[in-house]
């Protein structure tokens, strides 16, 4: 009959296996980590917030591209990479895209909310052709509401004392004054309801660009803004971020006005990687927010929305 080993007798046979096991273990766990990996900014117009640096990707050779949570996760760099899945698009058998990369300081003005379920159905009755009127603007709207709650959360707080209907004392945080919105036309005024509903008395500016039949540079026709603008936080507001010729003229005008581009935050729903990229170069300390970046932006939105398609 063959003896066992004590319990706390070593045995060089399966030492080595399980250490290298261990090993193993560790290299993926520092893998999954810098897949992960989530930028936290001061952005000099909020006190700090958690976003995901994004690699965007670019349409493969049979015109798909993977979603931007699945690209801004997996770079599809050797060994084995990082292992994510799920319905934001491919797993881990994937085949990697074409990245497009922000510069290093650039990267962390580009936020993106975090992707759930919600948010992915949203994005879908949105982008489907087959989608009612009716069905398009509530999903629309929904979406607009969640884009501005964020771009809220990135303004600047104080702490403060309240007192309960009880008598205790608690320890709370209030906005700071001194916003505003400007809405670029027309599929901007789209989102004015969304930040009306969630700020009352918020003054919200107008500018109105369209592209020169000639040229075809965009150019400016009408601006109309709060007159201490130059004092106050912007919240930039235009759902469809194509180009970025539009929104770049349309900070140009605000920085004509004395706004500084660190306190101007774009609220948008989608956007295409050229578009947040000639955004950022142009004005490196500007603040996107958008749910999507994606090579295909539902350019339909404006018609769709206001009932003219």
């Amino acid at each position: 009959m063959e003896t066992m080993p004590c319990h706390n007798q070593r045995v060089g046979s399966a030492d080595a296996p399980r250490q290298q096991q261990q090993q193993q273990q560790a290299g993926a766990t520092d893998r999954d980590q810098d897949c992960s990996e989530q930028a936290v900014t001061g952005s000099g117009v909020g006190s700090g917030v958690v976003s995901r640096q994004l690699r965007f990707s670019e349409p493969g050779p049979g015109g798909d591209s993977p979603s931007p949570d699945s690209s801004s996760c997996c770079s599809g760099s050797g060994g084995g990479g990082c292992s994510c899945s799920g319905s934001n698009g491919g797993g881990p058998d994937t085949a990697p895209s074409p990245t497009l990369d922000l510069p290093v300081t650039a990267a962390p003005r580009l936020k993106l909310l975090p992707m759930n379920d919600q948010i992915r159905e949203l994005q879908t009755i949105i982008r489907d052709r087959t989608s009612s009127r009716g069905d398009f603007v509530f999903s629309a709207d929904r979406l607009i509401r969640l884009v501005v709650e964020e771009g809220l959360n990135q303004l600047p707080y104080t702490e403060c004392t309240v007192t309960t209907p009880t008598g205790y004392k608690y320890e709370g945080v209030k906005f700071e004054k001194g916003n505003c919105g400007v809405s670029i036309m027309r599929s901007g005024e789209a989102m004015e309801q969304g930040l009306r509903d969630c700020c009352r008395s918020i003054r919200i500016g107008k500018i109105l660009i369209q592209s020169d039949e000639d040229t075809q540079r965009a150019k400016v026709y009408y601006a109309k803004f709060p007159p201490d603008i130059f004092r106050r936080k912007v919240l930039l507001m235009y759902p469809i971020l194509s180009t970025g010729n539009t929104v770049i003229e349309a900070v140009k005008v605000l920085i004509e006005h004395g706004v500084q581009p660190n306190v101007i935050i774009l609220l948008s729903l989608f956007s295409t990687p050229h578009g947040a990229k000639s955004i950022i170069q142009e004005f490196p300390d500007i603040t996107i927010l958008t749910t999507e970046v994606h090579p295909v932006a539902p350019t339909h939105f404006g018609q769709k929305y206001f009932g003219t398609d």
